[in-house]
């Protein structure tokens, strides 16, 4: 864009970043998106591109590999990856919450054997919360890891993995009472167990299976999956950190790192299509002259363009907040929620702009408004942000009476 989501106080090497992924994205992901996602086809051409461009290790520090850049430089270049084809980025999004996972809270030994990897992007990674039955209530998993000697044995089923079939290391969230008496909160009883298998469907593992593609109306292309242990091993050196009943903090760490993904998500889908509706408001013709010479449909423009400019203003705080050290929960939280409902609404209206055209599948708004409802679910529902902020803001603006 020539002048929306511009940000300020940008290095010359995050300019040149996201110069670069800018150009690959118009020339090699806008062209294929739309007939790739028709197919509901891995975008494997594009995935090796992004690989050969260092993306993979953007935000894995030097020492590992890595670009060692910051959340914002990942953000941005999010957006101009979801501008593109949001699935592409919901392909990179789960590898850097792994991998954001390991740096904070990975023993050396682990940093040391799989960040290397990642940053090449020779392991790629996913991340598992969700059950069939729990939906938002992480409390309520039931997934279980039982202590054999050095090993643990994991049992239950997974759901809602991103990168289930391609990825080669999932960071598994599950029960585990080991050393947790009975009573203890549930959340002091979870771990996150690192996951090697091998990529694709069936038994992948001994103990692991995935079953394969979950069918959905958007976001397509990524593979999205379950995921069931049965008698999984995994040795006690892959206990993420070291120790048990610490999974759900540093799972929530990491999820603060996808909100910001699913904020950058909306803002670029947001802004691709502000591009196709202001550019086609220019094409087509009605009453003798163009649709964006009639007040009501500059007045979507003028609505649209703002909402495009206040989601990405949201999103770059939350990530320089992250980047600074501090408690980011709160702004995090307030990212995903805005730019998640105004992508939706700004998507609604490019399709409304198209008129008819805008529900055939020759037009790339058809599959951005099939794309743009994943982000309302994704990281946190809308009402899961709601009590996050609700809370938060209790905490700062506590009544002293």
């Amino acid at each position: 864009m020539a002048r929306l989501a511009q940000t300020a106080g940008l290095t010359d090497v995050q300019q040149e970043i996201l110069k670069t992924v800018r150009d690959f994205v118009d020339k090699e992901i806008i062209p294929v998106a739309t007939e790739l996602e028709h197919r509901d086809e891995y975008p494997q051409q594009i995935v090796d591109g992004l690989k050969e461009l260092g993306l993979f290790g953007l935000m894995i520090p030097e020492e590992y590999g890595g670009l060692g850049e910051s959340l914002l430089t990942y953000a941005l270049c999010v957006e101009e990856i979801a501008r593109g084809w949001m699935s592409v980025s919901g392909i990179i999004n789960t590898h850097f919450i792994v991998a954001y996972m390991l740096k904070q809270h990975g023993t050396q030994e682990q940093k040391d054997y799989f960040l290397p990897r990642m940053a090449a992007g020779e392991t790629r990674g996913a991340f598992s919360m969700s059950e069939p039955g729990l939906g938002s209530d992480v409390s309520a998993i039931t997934s279980k890891a039982v202590k054999d000697g050095d090993e643990y044995v994991l049992n239950g089923q997974k759901m809602w993995l991103t990168n289930g079939g391609t990825s080669t290391l999932v960071a598994v969230l599950v029960r585990s009472d080991e050393g947790h008496p009975e009573g203890t909160a549930p959340h002091k009883s979870m771990t996150t167990f690192l996951v090697e298998k091998e990529s694709g469907f069936g038994e992948v593992r001994p103990g692991l299976t995935i079953p394969g593609k979950i069918d959905k109306m958007g976001y397509k292309g990524v593979d999205t999956t379950e995921l069931i242990m049965d008698g999984l091993r995994i040795p006690a050196n892959r206990v993420l950190g070291g120790v048990t009943g610490r999974g759900f903090y540093q799972m929530m760490d990491g999820v603060e790192v996808g909100r910001v993904n699913v904020a950058a998500r909306g803002c670029g889908v947001a802004q691709r299509a502000f591009e196709l509706g202001v550019s086609y408001a220019q094409q087509r013709h009605t009453f003798g002259k163009q649709i964006a010479q009639h007040q009501a449909i500059q007045f979507k423009l003028a609505e649209m363009a703002t909402k495009v400019e206040a989601a990405h203003a949201m999103m770059v705080n939350a990530a320089r907040k992250k980047d600074s050290g501090e408690r980011n929960d709160l702004e995090a939280g307030m990212a995903k929620y805005l730019a998640s409902e105004y992508c939706k609404e700004v998507v609604e209206d490019a399709f409304r702009i198209h008129g008819g055209y805008g529900f055939s599948k020759e037009y790339e708004i058809e599959r951005l408004y099939r794309e743009a409802p994943m982000l309302l679910i994704g990281e946190g529902t809308a009402e899961i942000q709601k009590m996050i902020i609700g809370r938060r803001l209790l905490e700062e603006y506590r009544f002293q009476g």
